[in-house]
């Protein structure tokens, strides 16, 4: 794996394997966390504001299982994590 230089790099470099497992089993914290950790690189108050909604459970499970879909289709979290 190449030296990344943030949290969310590195987590986009794992092997698509790896991220659908990590994805299937933590997606719920992931989706937090991912766009969490993308607003304090990006800035971007949108992507907080979701990763914050993403704590109360029936939105949380809706933006896993888009982040599952997206990871199999781009290989990359793509919806509302700029």
């Amino acid at each position: 794996m190449a030296q990344n230089n943030s949290i969310t790099a590195s987590y986009e470099s794992l092997p698509l394997i790896a991220k659908l497992i990590l994805q299937f089993f933590l997606g719920y914290i992931i989706s937090v966390a991912y766009r969490v950790l993308r607003y304090l690189e990006s800035k971007n108050t949108t992507t907080l504001v979701v990763g914050l909604l993403c704590i109360i459970p029936p939105v949380g499970f809706i933006f896993w299982v888009l982040d599952f879909i997206t990871e199999i289709t781009d290989n990359k979290i793509r919806i509302l994590a700029d």
